[in-house]
């Protein structure tokens, strides 16, 4: 069977005129290969293209900064036994105002004390045999202070001056920075630099090229104090603090884009 040129024209001039119509109305365009395989029209390779995964590598980073410690917490208390609870709680009231009038001679602000328990309680005495019932043989006070030195110059001197003014028990005693922000950035920057370097190696050993962070989410941080190995002493007289350092460290998680 013949067409002639006129059939042939008419009727790629209808298809074309079907295609036209089928586009402008938003329809998705598909052409059919020879063996009945769909094969891929613009739409479906934009489609493609956008569920396409970014190639990215994610890591992580840490950094950590020291400083010497300008500041120190001392955790001190006043205990007192007496007979009865009225004067064990006099005699303790008495003795925790002369640490607290000797802490004001030594320079402390009233900002930088606080007191942090206070108790009051009956002894009971030790029966030897167990036919004995116990019995209350006294009472004990005890009133326990948080202290803040901020000249560590003076520290061992102010902690020979709470004992000699009445405190006779030394709980704790930790040193810190007065502003741990300056030093938390650091850690923080250090953090970034360590994620970025470890992304350098990574992308490199794969035969690729970092590209932009995509994202940097804080994992947050930590300090320790750290023992220095010379001790430092304040006076001969007074009692020997070793400062120490103060560490903060940072975590950081960093999402880099990869080009091939």
């Amino acid at each position: 069977m013949r067409f002639s040129t006129a059939q042939s024209a008419t009727t790629w001039t209808a298809a074309g005129a079907l295609m036209l119509a089928l586009a402008a109305s938003g329809a998705p365009l598909r052409a059919e290969t020879k063996d009945g395989g769909r094969a891929m029209t613009g739409a479906d390779t934009s489609a493609g293209a956008a569920r396409a995964p970014r190639a990215r590598i994610t890591v992580t980073g840490e950094g950590e900064e020291r400083a010497e410690p300008d500041m120190a917490t001392v955790s001190l208390g006043v205990t007192t036994e007496a007979k009865t609870a009225a004067d064990a709680m006099s005699r303790n009231s008495a003795e925790v105002t002369k640490v607290i009038d000797a802490l004001k001679a030594a320079g402390l602000a009233d900002r930088d004390m606080q007191t942090s328990g206070l108790s009051l309680g009956p002894r009971w005495n030790d029966p030897q045999g167990q036919s004995q019932p116990r019995s209350i043989v006294g009472f004990t006070a005890s009133n326990r202070l948080s202290v803040r030195v901020r000249d560590l110059g003076s520290l061992g001197g102010v902690l020979d001056k709470l004992v000699q003014a009445g405190a006779n028990t030394i709980d704790a005693l930790s040193f810190s920075v007065a502003d741990p922000q300056a030093l938390q950035d650091k850690a923080r920057a250090a953090a970034v630099r360590d994620a970025r370097r470890k992304a350098e190696v990574m992308a490199k050993a794969a035969g690729v090229t970092l590209g932009r962070v995509l994202s940097i989410s804080d994992g947050g941080g930590s300090g320790a104090p750290r023992p220095m190995m010379e001790m430092r002493m304040a006076k001969a007289a007074s009692v020997p603090i070793a400062r120490g350092e103060v560490g903060l460290s940072a975590n950081v998680t960093v999402v880099f884009a990869l080009k091939e």
